[in-house]
């Protein structure tokens, strides 16, 4: 039998409501709570899973 590579990617997301005076400072804003751990996306969150073959 022939060995292949499957790559899985679960794709996860949330919208977030945040208040600021700009986009750029809204995504700043939530990057950096992101980036603290005070936003975890968990399998709630859950949108899509594909499924692709790896050419090695």
């Amino acid at each position: 039998m022939a060995k292949f590579n499957i790559e899985i990617i679960e794709t996860l997301n949330r919208v977030i409501e945040v208040e600021a005076t700009d986009e750029n400072e809204a995504l700043n804003i939530i990057y950096q709570k992101y980036r603290n751990s005070d936003i975890v996306l968990s399998a709630d969150d859950y949108a899509d899973t594909s499924f692709n073959i790896i050419n090695e």
